[in-house]
Parts: C-alpha cells; structure tokens; sequence
C-alpha cells in the first residue's frame, strides 16, 4: 500500500493543543508503524502570531483561517479553540469541504452535535470528539463501538475533576466548601470564574453528549437538570460518614420507559459502589448495559496530557481511515426519537435536613405533611436537640421530584420549621 503523508491543521494553542503539538512531536518515530502512513502538523491557527511559544516552530503559525481552508493539502482539521463560535463555523467549513475533524469541544457538541454530524454523514467526513467527555478516558468509543451490542439503560459518571477535588478534600480534611475552592483554584483545577465547574453546567453539557450516544436518542444540554455542590455543608458530609456514604455530583443518563431522564447533581453514594472511591481529580463513568453488566472507565478527566491522548487517538483514527479509504464509518448514532422526561416525573430518595422547634408532636405534623404528598419516610435521625430547637434528618424512598418538592413547600411555610437547611438526593440503582 502507498504511504502517504497526512497533514493536519491544529485549531488553538491553548493547554490541550500546545498537548497535542507536543505529543505529535513524541511520537513521530513510531507514527508511520502506529498508522501506516506519516502524520504531521502543517499549520496552527493562533490569534496572536506573534506571540512567544517556547517549543513551536513559528513557520507553521497563521492567524488567517482562510489560509488553512484553502490548502488542499490539509485533510485533518483538529479544533482546541472551545466555545461556540468561532469553532462551529470553522468545524462545518472544514467538513463541507472534505476535511476530516477532530474536537475536544463538548460545549459545540453538546448543542450543535446533531447539525456538526449531519455535515460529516453528508461529506463521508470523519467528525471524532472523544476528548470533548472525560479528557483521557475513553467512553465515546467504547459506548458507539465496544459496546455497541448493548441496550445501555444507565450511565453515571464523575466527570468534573474540580468538583470531585473539591469534595474529596471536604470529606477527607474537613475543610469547607470555601476553603476547598480556594485550594482547588490555587492547584489549577479551577478557573478564575469557576461558576461551570461548581454549578454543575460543565457536566452537564458531557451527560448530554453520554446520552445521546448511550440511548441513540438526541439530548442537548438545554435537557439537562443541573444543580451544583455550593451548598453541600461539612454538617452534610459529617451525615454521610455516619451513613457509610461520600457525597458526589454525579452525572446520571437513565433510559427508562417513560423516557430519558437526565440530570446532574449532589448525591449520597454509598461506599460499596465503586465511583465512591473515585477521589481528587479524576474522573470515572460507570455504564450498564444487558450484555455486559457493568463497566467503569476511570483517569484522568482534564489535563494538557491526558486531554491530548484522546484528541490524538482521534486524529490516529482519522489517519488509520484516510489510509485504508475507509472514512465516515461511524457517523451520528441517534436513530431513535426517545423524549426527555420532565424532571418533575423523575423519581430519587433524598436526605433533608432541617432545624425546628424541639417540642411534642412536630415531626408528627411533618409526617403528616409528606403522607399528603406521596412521600414515604424510610429513615428518621434527630440530633443537636437544645432547648427550644433540634435538627431532624429524614431520609425518604423513591419518590417523584414534583412530590418532594410540593412537600417542602408546604413545609417552609409552617410555623414549626425554623430552617430547611439541606435537602441532597441519594443515589439507589434503578432496575
């Protein structure tokens, strides 16, 4: 077979593409045997060429899109800018002209994925974005690959690794959530404006991307629940030792018969499940599937390396493709139309607690008031009692979102409740 040599242009040079230059530069003894063919970066899109860049060879900068465009010899467009435009703009240009792409942008295929996939199936592009979920650890793949043979009825994952450092440190060193941001933020792992991190939108926008290809079925990040872990307390994770449980935001994608439900959030996970030993900065998914069983897929979910190992694995592909004629295998995987089911509709058991008045016949009058609205308590913890006040923890059964959350209301509004000062859901397995 002729060898030929592959030209890539690398969109951004930011963390994850100075990583990518980087492991192209580590691994072109071997790129030839590892694909059949050579690869190479030919161009980099920067905003500012002028620009020191320890390392990179300044011949192969251009500010100019255009340029890159219009050079027939590129077939690989990998695409590190983030963000929606102007990388949605670029990434369709590219396809439409016949060149293969590769993102790391989940917040662009988490929202346009459809349209991005759509543009490759009709060019018999290649469009790969396994970095865009879970930075080095490979889940796209496997759940439109390996297990493809699968009715996958559940993924949940650990997919943020400021948040889950941030707990962990919570958990294991008692610090407040303050304290841990601040560490967390110091480290690396958060940003200046960590608001996408904490509030659960980064994970949010890689659950959608999970569902889609786990159910066959579209969801955007617009479907989403997403609720973060600013108000999870040291008086909450205390609860959770004495519970056997550590507290995660999870990412959780459940195929039922009603529908797809979808949400990232705070939750008690018991410690016997294997993502509760998922600590610091790493991130893991957990899939199940009729097949297989269980899977868990667990590293490194961000990082200038680790990120660059999925993007790379892409362009390989990609190359291994171009090589073999064989490209635009694997395009979007939605054959199905499965609705999003409200959130309201979804059911979990949750832990509340809550400060009231310590005299007879109050939590008699909050039983009361949760058998009006269809939830059912499965557990009952009273501590702290003073003389005119005590905290109750009450831990439910499954019941549905709109129930608890008509219950609670009804409950802010008596006499008798001082506070409701935490209300976390648990995690139970869904058959």
């Amino acid at each position: 077979m002729e060898k030929r040599n592959i030209k890539v242009a690398l969109l951004g040079l930011g963390t994850v593409g100075m990583g990518v230059y980087k492991l192209m530069d580590m691994r072109k003894d071997v790129m030839e045997k590892t694909i059949g063919a050579n690869m190479e970066i030919s161009r980099i899109l920067v905003s500012n060429v002028s620009k020191k860049r320890e390392g990179v060879d300044t011949s192969l900068l251009t500010d100019n899109w255009k340029e890159i465009l219009e050079d027939d010899d590129i077939q690989i467009v990998v695409e590190v800018i983030g963000g929606i435009e102007p990388a949605r703009t670029m990434i369709l240009e590219a396809l439409k002209s016949g060149r293969h792409v590769v993102t790391a942008n989940k917040d662009l295929v988490a929202e346009y994925g459809r349209e991005l996939l759509d543009a490759a199936e009709k060019g018999g592009c290649d469009l790969l974005f396994e970095a865009a979920v879970a930075g080095g650890i490979p889940i796209i793949r496997p759940l439109k690959q390996c297990l493809a043979g699968n009715e996958i009825s559940e993924v949940i994952g650990i997919v943020n690794g400021t948040t889950n450092y941030i707990l962990t440190k919570m958990f294991e060193e008692n610090m407040g959530f303050e304290d841990a941001l601040a560490k967390a933020t110091e480290l690396g792992y958060a940003e200046a404006d960590p608001t996408a991190d904490v509030e659960g939108l980064d994970a949010g926008r890689k659950v959608a991307i999970m569902a889609s290809i786990a159910f066959h079925s579209r969801v955007v990040f617009g479907d989403v629940y997403t609720e973060g872990i600013t108000k999870i307390t040291s008086e909450d994770i205390a609860y959770a030792k004495e519970f056997d449980s550590v507290i995660k935001l999870l990412g959780i994608a459940r195929n039922t018969d009603s529908g797809i439900e979808v949400g990232v959030y705070p939750m008690l996970l018991n410690r016997e499940h294997p993502l509760a030993s998922v600590r610091d900065s790493f991130n893991a998914v957990f899939v199940h599937g009729d097949a297989v069983d269980d899977a868990m897929f667990y590293g490194r979910g961000a990082g200038e390396f680790p990120t660059a190992s999925a993007v790379m694995g892409d362009m390989i592909d990609v190359a291994r493709d171009l090589q073999y004629q064989c490209t635009g295998r694997i395009s979007c995987t939605c054959y199905r139309e499965i609705p999003v089911k409200a959130f309201g509709e979804v059911k979990n058991k949750f832990f509340l607690r809550m400060q009231v008045e310590n005299q007879p016949g109050v939590l008699a009058r909050i039983a009361q008031v949760f058998g009006d609205h269809k939830v059912s308590i499965a557990r009952v913890v009273q501590k702290h009692a003073r003389d005119n006040q005590a905290e109750l923890v009450i831990v439910t059964e499954s019941v549905k979102e709109y129930h608890l959350k008509d219950a609670v209301r009804e409950l802010e509004d008596m006499d008798h409740i001082i506070e409701i000062s935490s209300i976390i859901r648990e995690y139970a397995h869904q058959n």
